[in-house]
């Protein structure tokens, strides 16, 4: 991953980040070129991974619904616990 002086590049960290297969493939590239096969597999590869981000994405969105939805159930539960046994 380094290169001849010793040095990484941001790009490459986020390249192995994003997929260290991605980032082995680009910097150990087939001798005859790319087949359709492993094109085939680079473009459902693409599609996983957008498909993994936007769903990380929805998540980040709605982190604060997920909260309150929780703070609301327990609060609930505990309202109903409270409620039947109280004396």
């Amino acid at each position: 991953m380094a290169t001849d002086d010793g040095w990484t590049s941001p790009s490459d960290l986020a390249d192995y980040v994003y997929c260290p297969r991605s980032h082995w493939y680009r910097n150990h590239p087939p001798p005859g070129g790319p087949s359709r096969s492993s094109q085939r597999s680079a473009l459902a590869g693409t599609r996983y991974h957008d498909r993994i981000l936007l769903a990380e994405q929805h998540r980040d969105e709605r982190g604060g619904a997920y909260w309150a939805m929780l703070f609301l159930g327990v609060a609930l539960v505990g309202g109903a616990l409270w409620w039947l046994l109280r004396p």
